[in-house]
């Protein structure tokens, strides 16, 4: 094991310093800080973190982008306030999603009235592919 350093000071003059819950204590001989070695914590691809902050960002809602990407919706808010994103308009309308693999999708784009009178973004997801689709010009 690699000799970790100070988190506060990020000095490298570390000594061990008893243990606490079982956990390795070390102590920094320059400015006297206490502390315990980071515990590796389960870690998400940063795929899932742009693709889940792009749906955020098309207005998809935390819920919805759970259960397309299999990523808690909690972790979808923290990386939505660590990034700084701004919350979409609230529009009037919500956007429709589907998800397709390529022959669906193939057949889907063939057909002219899936693209006529809408905005549509087709974005990836692992092997299928994701359209998200809003309606661009609106009867008022």
């Amino acid at each position: 094991m690699e000799k970790p350093i100070c988190p506060k000071c990020e000095h490298s003059k570390i000594v061990k310093s008893g243990i606490v819950g079982g956990r390795q204590r070390f102590k920094c001989k320059k400015c006297s800080y206490h502390f315990t070695v980071n515990k590796l914590g389960k870690s998400i691809d940063k795929y899932y973190v742009v693709k889940a902050l792009q749906l955020y960002v098309e207005g998809i809602s935390y819920r919805e982008i759970e259960r397309i990407l299999g990523v808690s919706h909690v972790s979808v808010m923290n990386w939505v306030k660590q990034y700084k994103i701004k919350a979409p308009e609230n529009y009037d309308y919500r956007p429709t999603y589907k998800v397709l693999n390529h022959t669906e999708l193939v057949k889907y784009m063939a057909q002219k009235e899936n693209l006529t009178d809408t905005g549509m973004l087709i974005t990836e997801l692992g092997d299928k592919f994701m359209i998200i689709k809003w309606e661009r010009f609106r009867n008022r």
